[in-house]
């Protein structure tokens, strides 16, 4: 005969069901009991949020770094408010999570704290699954994990908090009938698109977060073809060890890469969603034959129109094409032997100009790049620090590189950071962060950061500014003064925190703070003090 529990210890089983050993959020009286039966009775590893909207980003990292499906929980009401913005970076970065939310009695409509939850999720783009009944939570719960892992973004699970002490017969409910899409069919667009990279002179393999898991697939093509590899900034640092690696395809290139990407006569992109800075809002596609290769459907033709369009697995398909150019005897393009291997992925250096108390930023990544760890995973807030540190500061790959900038935010990196650092605690994070952003959201989990022991290094690029709305007031000439900034010590407030911490505004400075990361322990905060007026410009 089968025992009934109640729904909170039913749905932390069911978390376990799903080999999820890790989970992250805030608690409230919708969640607390769930979250209490999954770490006191079956073990599970409970990371405490200050705030609601941290616990998704640290999901979103731990899915990032982990390659499963992040999981987080939150109260209902306000809780779920504060989770729109991230939820909202995690849909626009395809990132599989599911987010436990409570929700207010339905039999008491009049609750301080009751919202339309399902409609506030659907704005996001996140997936919303309702708790049907309490017979139903695991069940529920499954669906969620389900839809995650096929439609690759989060999944919010609506929880009734009137359902926690109701019972239920609890049985493994997980619905694993996934398969990843795969195959490259042939057919007369499959043929046209063999015919365009054959016959091009000068090809170019742009490799997106969606051709990833394909390296040596497009690595043996482009040799057949003698062509140079690129990627998009989602796999940034997936070809860099590769001789005709040219880094970055679009408005983040080095001057030499822009001049091969401006004589292609054939771009194959390969699960790459070609933005406006990919592009370079259209001007490096121009004239150029594109063949868009996407296992998403939806992915084709976002950012223009292909010459051919192939809905494939980028794996897959760059073996089959590469089989037909044997079969055809298709010659080599020889566009590589054309290319200098020494300068393409070279960022020039101009001379500095800061003033006193501060130092030339490039110069500051230049040695960083050489200083950090190099098994790292390289996490970035938003800011105009970022694109110079995206260009200069590598990672061992697109798997390690955790970019927050898929709705443009400041203040998500720290949070993001976290959860990349629990799901990899033997390596080294490295967080580059604004001044601002530093402020809005680092603040909030920088003691969740101290209490993880994670190994951390934290850059703060501090030009005391906006730097946005700093470069518009420039542009047109007028007085910067609102956008500029007072805050208070950065290293005071990291020492406070627990936090080993550097003040560079000196070369010397700089020189004692690189020397001291070989004998870290722990968080280490270096604060880059710069001049608002010599950040490098933005490259768009």
């Amino acid at each position: 005969m089968t025992s009934e529990i109640p729904v909170h210890q039913s749905l932390a089983r069911a978390l376990t069901d799903h080999g999820v050993d890790t989970l992250f959020g805030l608690m409230g009286d919708a969640n607390l009991f769930m979250v209490d039966h999954y770490v006191r009775e079956l073990g599970g590893k409970f990371v405490p949020a200050a705030h609601e909207a941290s616990s998704v980003l640290m999901a979103m990292g731990y899915a990032h770094i982990s390659g499963e499906i992040g999981v987080a929980t939150v109260t209902h009401g306000p809780a779920v408010t504060n989770c729109i913005t991230p939820l909202v970076e995690a849909v626009r970065g395809h990132s599989p999570m599911v987010l436990l939310a409570g929700d207010t009695p339905a039999s008491y409509p009049r609750h301080t704290q009751n919202i339309d939850q399902r409609e506030l999720i659907k704005c996001t783009g996140a997936g919303f699954e309702q708790m049907r009944a309490p017979a139903t939570a695991a069940e529920d719960l499954a669906r969620a994990f389900y839809r995650a892992k096929v439609e690759r973004r989060p999944i919010v699970l609506n929880m009734p908090v009137d359902f926690m002490w109701e019972t239920t017969e609890h049985a493994n409910r997980v619905l694993d009938v996934f398969s990843e899409p795969r195959g490259a069919a042939e057919s007369d667009v499959f043929n046209e698109a063999i015919g365009m990279i054959a016959s091009a002179r000068r090809p170019l393999i742009l490799a997106g977060g969606g051709a990833v898991a394909a390296k040596d697939q497009l690595i043996r093509l482009a040799d057949r073809l003698e062509a140079p590899l690129a990627t998009t900034l989602k796999g940034k640092d997936l070809f860099r060890e590769h001789p005709y690696n040219i880094g970055f395809f679009g408005t983040l290139s080095t001057p030499a890469a822009y001049e091969a990407m401006a004589v292609a006569d054939c771009i194959v992109c390969f699960g790459a969603s070609l933005t406006d800075y990919t592009t370079d809002h259209g001007k490096l596609m121009k004239g150029k034959r594109v063949i868009q290769i996407d296992v998403d459907p939806k992915a084709i033709g976002g950012g223009l129109h292909p010459g051919a369009a192939i809905i494939a697995d980028a794996g897959e398909a760059a073996d089959r094409i590469l089989y037909w150019l044997d079969q055809a005897e298709a010659a080599p393009s020889g566009f590589t032997p054309e290319l200098d291997p020494a300068v393409l992925t070279h960022y020039p250096v101009t001379a500095s100009k800061t003033k006193d108390g501060t130092i030339d930023y490039v110069e500051a990544l230049e040695r960083l790049e050489t200083a950090l760890p190099k098994d790292r995973i390289l996490v970035t807030d938003v800011g105009r620090f970022m694109l110079e540190a995206w260009c200069r500061i590598s990672a061992p790959g697109p798997q390690s590189f955790v970019p927050t900038t898929n709705f443009t935010s400041i203040g998500l990196g720290l949070q993001a950071a976290i959860g990349a650092g629990v799901a990899a605690r033997d390596r080294t994070l490295v967080l580059f962060a604004g001044d601002g952003g530093f402020m809005m959201g680092s603040l909030n989990e920088f003691h969740t950061l101290i209490n993880e022991e994670l190994d951390c290094i934290i850059i703060v690029a501090n030009d005391s500014a906006y730097g946005a709305e700093h470069i518009q007031f420039a542009r047109r000439q007028m007085d910067p003064a609102q956008s500029v900034l007072k805050w208070p010590e950065f290293t005071d407030l990291a020492t406070a925190f627990g936090a080993q911490s550097y003040k560079v505004d000196s070369e010397a400075a700089l020189d004692t703070a690189i020397s001291s990361l070989e004998e870290r322990q722990g968080t280490v905060l270096i604060e880059l003090c710069l001049d608002p007026a010599d950040m490098p410009p933005p490259r768009v």
